[in-house]
């Protein structure tokens, strides 16, 4: 079972002498979690490492570290914790003592996994792409029950006569969602797989 976090978190620790502060967020895609590094990277600092995790895609960076002892670290803590859809950010702060590339790997795993452990965490829904087609006056009160759903609108497309909205559905809601979008729509429309 796979978690994801509520919201952002921080975690900060000194380790002989160098200052770690771990930051982590959910991420929808790659381009979150990009933009994500590029807004809390801190360029004063002596590293900013990083790794994330969405689906099968990962990426790790050690900026500068000894090859594996920080992007990799930070991604294993990431999988230990059963995580996904997540962003950490480690920023170091050099303190003068060279922690070698054990400690460097500890330090930075640690800081990473104690960050997560901090945050408020969900349980990540699996869902099923879905699309349909609602006209103006059908929109508002679709828009307003799909909550009750624990549903998703990924995108809307508008044309002359409605919108065509692409949805994420939970597996277990499918049969009761459809329901839903036959009672508004008086039968005209039904859930299509893309």
């Amino acid at each position: 079972m796979a978690f994801t976090l509520l919201g952002p978190c921080e975690y900060r620790e000194e380790i002989r002498k160098s200052r770690f502060i771990a930051l982590a967020a959910p991420v929808a895609s790659a381009a979150d979690a990009q933009a994500f590094i590029d807004s809390h990277s801190d360029l004063a600092a002596s590293h900013n490492c990083w790794a994330w995790k969405v689906g099968n895609q990962y990426r790790f960076n050690d900026d500068g570290e000894p090859g594996g002892t920080a992007g990799r670290p930070i991604l294993a803590a990431i999988e230990g914790q059963d995580c996904d859809q997540v962003v950490v950010l480690v920023i170091r702060w050099y303190g003068g003592i060279q922690l070698g590339t054990g400690g460097l790997a500890r330090a930075y795993g640690g800081s990473a996994a104690k960050c997560l452990q901090a945050g408020e965490r969900r349980e990540l829904v699996v869902r099923q792409s879905f699309t349909c087609h609602l006209q103006f006056a059908e929109l508002p009160l679709f828009k307003a029950r799909l909550n009750e759903f624990d549903s998703l609108i990924e995108s809307e497309n508008y044309d002359a006569t409605g919108a065509r909205l692409q949805l994420a559905v939970a597996p277990a809601e499918h049969a009761a969602l459809e329901r839903l979008l036959g009672d508004i729509s008086r039968g005209r429309e039904s859930l299509q797989a893309p």
